[in-house]
């Protein structure tokens, strides 16, 4: 790993690769190490940030021995995946599936049979970039970003599942829509995709209700939690 500081309340952790920012995030959130405030992972890098100056010279020489030899996040039960109901009618759905050269209900298929994880969250909050156990849907960003995307729009960009939490600009290639909200300041915890969670995608069936099933998610999540 390469530390950088980052003012002086700050350390910026680059990594090899995902695999291993994925392992130092899993350690951090079982470790307590001294000085540290909090940590914020993204694609290959985790900010940490710490009580202060005097405390980064610790908080380094810590880092730097942690071990992040082994694979240490255990499987998910069925009962902490979140389940995301979506209804596949996103207006990028027949150029994704152009591009990948299949025809839409592939596109479907292989966005709802893989069990795909939050890696980090950005961009806006409750934003979550969703990386797959499969693969098979890396396509392109739009080459002109819309101005608006309506919140709940279910969207890939090159190796990444995300669902817009709010209407935003944006570039990524729309598939589909859920009323499952993302985001709510009301909630004990307003993010529902946060870093390391699990998250399934479900088609919901012709004349099927969106919100209904976005009812049912709301309440599993809630006995998942109890």
């Amino acid at each position: 790993m390469r530390l950088l500081p980052c003012g002086d309340r700050a350390i910026l952790v680059e990594l090899p690769d995902a695999s291993a920012r994925r392992r130092l995030d899993e350690v951090l959130s079982r470790t307590a190490i001294p000085g540290i405030v909090e940590h914020v992972p993204a694609a290959r890098t985790v900010l940490v940030t710490v009580t202060g100056p005097a405390a980064l010279v610790e908080v380094s020489r810590a880092l730097r021995c942690l071990d992040l030899s082994a694979e240490v996040m255990a499987a998910a039960s069925d009962d902490q995946v979140v389940e995301i109901p979506v209804r596949y009618d996103g207006p990028d759905l027949g150029s994704v599936a152009t591009h990948l050269g299949v025809s839409t209900d592939e596109v479907v298929a292989r966005h709802t049979e893989q069990v795909w994880r939050v890696e980090f969250a950005g961009f806006t909050p409750g934003f979550g970039y969703l990386l797959g156990d499969r693969g098979g849907l890396t396509v392109p960003r739009l080459t002109v970003p819309r101005t608006r995307v309506p919140a709940g729009a279910v969207a890939l960009a090159d190796e990444w599942s995300g669902v817009y939490p709010r209407a935003s600009s944006g570039g990524w290639q729309l598939i589909g829509t859920t009323d499952l909200a993302m985001w709510d300041a009301h909630r004990q915890s307003p993010a529902r995709l946060t870093p390391g969670r699990l998250v399934r995608f479900t088609s919901l069936a012709s004349g099927s209700s969106v919100a209904a099933a976005s009812e049912d998610a709301d309440a599993t999540e809630s006995r998942g939690r109890s």
